[in-house]
């Protein structure tokens, strides 16, 4: 290792995280053509329905039994950040809220005190495969903000920055800026609650495409920001000197400036860095606390009130087919894209 790279470990399901950041997992499923419930067009013998982790024909049904997905579960304790880099997203809570979103569309989820939510994947083409790709984040809540206000806010692709920088060489390196800021470039506001909406913590959720054989410099941060670059998708990489492959986590100095030197194809890495909350973590499942007592709480809490219930006919909730991007608020405002 040089002074600049801490650690390089392999990626798993999930991947490796630092502080703030809980948990990082990359979904990428190619599904065949639509069937007329919006799930695959495949026999699902052979497959742990309800539990399906397992890459079998280049997709997976997770917990669903019809549409792929998430059926409706609890949080408690810290925000989710789902990037959709392909395909689609129905959201549903039981706070009301819903929406369906994809194509580079980001959501910011704060479960603060208590939430339930889904999140299906609807496959929408029936006369062509269906390939689903994202990023699902999630980011701690300090203990003062761990009983916050559930909310959530749509990051839409036609918001979020992708900034282009070219080489000397003039080989290209897009950055999609979902949190924090390059070059003076702001990303749009998390929820208010967030960990990231206070700059002084340098969250910052970066997605990286560089053109092959393409340089582009890493900026500083503060010494005491916890930096982690993945290296998802390519050939290699160089760093310090290091030729990395792929399917690696590299903890970085964030406080030096690195350069990436790719390989001789296309690569795609993420980037997560925040300042660490620095608290106790005490996780159960889907309930991130500071202590075994609030996480018997939690359990308690979701027993007799059930986070507001479930006020949607199907624990996974999807929409019409032809309904394309929108979001539906608790309070009752709706935002339609194109």
């Amino acid at each position: 290792m040089t002074n600049k790279i801490k650690r390089i470990q392999s990626l798993g399901f999930p991947w490796p995280t630092l502080d703030p950041f809980l948990f990082c997992v990359h979904h990428l499923d190619h599904y065949p053509k639509a069937n007329n419930e919006m799930g695959p067009t495949a026999s699902l013998l052979g497959r742990n329905i309800g539990n399906d982790f397992v890459t079998k024909d280049g997709w997976r049904m997770y917990h669903g039994d019809k549409v792929p997905g998430f059926p409706a579960h609890p949080h408690r304790g810290f925000e989710t950040v789902t990037f959709v880099l392909q395909g689609m997203v129905d959201h549903a809570d039981s706070a009301g809220g819903a929406g369906r979103y994809g194509n580079r569309d980001v959501q910011w989820m704060t479960a603060g005190s208590g939430l339930q939510h889904s999140e299906m994947f609807p496959l929408l083409d029936q006369e062509n495969e269906n390939t689903t790709e994202l990023f699902q984040i999630w980011l701690n809540l300090p203990a003062s903000k761990k009983m916050a206000t559930p909310a959530y806010k749509m990051l839409w692709s036609e918001d979020i920055p992708a900034l282009v920088f070219e080489d000397v060489s003039h080989r290209k390196t897009t950055v999609d800026v979902v949190a924090g800021d390059i070059a003076d470039v702001q990303a749009p506001e998390p929820t208010p609650e967030s960990w990231a909406s206070d700059p002084d913590h340098e969250v910052a959720i970066w997605q990286l495409s560089m053109e092959k054989n393409a340089i582009w410099e890493i900026p500083p941060a503060s010494p005491d920001v916890n930096r982690m670059l993945y290296f998802f998708e390519g050939e290699s990489i160089t760093l310090e000197g290091n030729k990395i492959q792929p399917g690696k986590a590299i903890e970085l100095d964030a406080s030096q400036k690195l350069s990436i030197e790719n390989g001789p194809a296309a690569s795609r890495l993420l980037l997560l860095q925040g300042k660490p909350i620095g608290e106790r973590v005490v996780q159960y499942g889907p309930f991130v606390m500071n202590s075994e007592a609030e996480i018997q709480q939690a359990f308690n809490d979701y027993r007799i009130t059930e986070y507001g219930g479930w006020p949607w006919p199907r624990p996974d909730q999807v929409f019409e087919r032809t309904k394309g991007r929108f979001a539906h608020f608790s309070d009752g405002t709706e935002v339609v894209k194109a």
